[in-house]
């Protein structure tokens, strides 16, 4: 009997892409923005129902997101709206983050599978409480110096 690891990767990617985009593919394969940001201006983190985190740092200039970075350990689905997100907000005034939607992600992937669109509503919903932490920290700068990272 063959082992996992005995079958071609070609094969193995062959029958992701049955399910999955080559954008959703190349954003869980080679995931843009990915780690912690020092110093991040807004900050939030959601601990999905099957213990997976997710996180989001943004870093903000002019009420314009410059940076943004996340984390999770979750699936190649979260990782992808991960990913996504931060590319997707990069450059937006925080005024416009309010009518983000996980559709704009899951388009933006080329589509996800009905079971994985919640990635891209967490993904969403955590950028968005990120953005509220930023702006407290903006009125209330000492704020920032009592966050911690849960974990």
């Amino acid at each position: 009997m063959a082992g996992e690891s005995d079958i071609p990767y070609e094969q193995v990617l062959e029958n992701v892409r049955r399910f999955y985009s080559e954008s959703m593919i190349d954003h869980a394969m080679n995931p843009r923005n990915v780690g912690e940001l020092p110093e991040a201006d807004g900050y939030a983190s959601d601990t999905g129902d099957c213990g997976d985190r997710f996180e989001i740092w943004l870093r903000i200039k002019n009420d314009t997101i410059t940076e943004a970075r996340f984390w999770t350990d979750g699936c190649a689905a979260q990782i992808a709206c991960g990913s996504t997100v931060t590319e997707i907000i990069k450059g937006k005034p925080l005024t416009e983050i309010h009518r983000l939607t996980a559709r704009q992600v899951v388009n933006a992937l080329g589509g996800l599978p009905e079971e994985n669109k919640h990635c891209a509503l967490r993904a969403v919903a955590v950028v968005k409480e990120a953005v509220k932490d930023a702006i407290l920290n903006g009125r209330e700068p000492w704020r920032k110096g009592y966050r911690k990272r849960q974990g």
